[in-house]
């Protein structure tokens, strides 16, 4: 329905010159469900979990938790991409067709170079069947799957799973919540921020003001009977 209201308010105000009636156009909310998250253990479960051949499928959901990737900004990259130099991930035309850089640890380069001594690839960094073609997001989402029961997770595990486990792990590493909104490409502080509603570290380690009240630990005198 709110493709369908924008689609008329565009028709309404740009084709016609009519943004009156785009007015009474409304759009339907739907409630924002918390992201599910992995833990370290978890994730590393799954990892060592994912089917071969070789490292490829290891590599790609490596790529989607390390640097914070969509399942769409994974099967994209190229070779070329991955800057060893600055340590950096180059992400192109992400979601709202933006560019933007990730973060590539060492730990990250080192799987993606085992996998390239495999592949061999010039061009996609994780070619499909066909080597002109880039791997598939629905071959990428049925592969996580396939690791999350070889790992003994819930069949909720995607790789978008581990973009949000990413973001949350950092948050309970005291990474600051604008440097997670530069890494995620988010456009607005408010969508990072609903992962602190999640990052379970982080809320244990809020003082309730319950704590600076003194309070006895006995209860009132009891009446004397009438």
């Amino acid at each position: 329905m709110n493709t369908q209201a924008s689609a008329l308010r565009f028709f309404f105000t740009i084709t016609l010159g009519r943004a009156d009636l785009a007015h009474q156009l409304a759009r339907t909310h739907y409630p924002r469900k918390l992201p599910r998250v992995l833990t370290l253990d978890q994730v590393a479960r799954l990892l060592e979990a994912t089917p071969g051949p070789g490292l490829k499928y290891k590599a790609a959901l490596g790529i989607a938790y390390g640097a914070g990737l969509r399942g769409g900004e994974v099967v994209m990259l190229r070779v070329s991409d991955i800057d060893s130099k600055r340590m950096l991930i180059r992400v192109e035309m992400g979601k709202g067709r933006k560019d933007r850089h990730a973060k590539l640890s060492p730990e990250l380069l080192s799987l993606l170079r085992a996998w390239w001594l495999q592949c061999r690839s010039r061009g996609w960094l994780f070619p499909g069947r066909d080597s002109l073609l880039p791997m598939t997001v629905r071959q990428l989402n049925r592969v996580c799957h396939m690791a999350a029961e070889a790992a003994g997770l819930g069949s909720w595990v995607t790789p978008h799973t581990l973009r949000h486990s990413f973001a949350t792990h950092l948050l309970e590493d005291d990474t600051d919540v604008r440097v997670i909104q530069v890494l995620l490409g988010h456009a607005k502080l408010d969508t990072t921020a609903r992962y602190a509603h999640v990052a379970t570290n982080v809320l244990r380690a809020v003082r309730s003001p319950f704590e600076h009240l003194t309070l006895s630990k006995e209860g009132p005198p009891e009446e004397p009977p009438a």
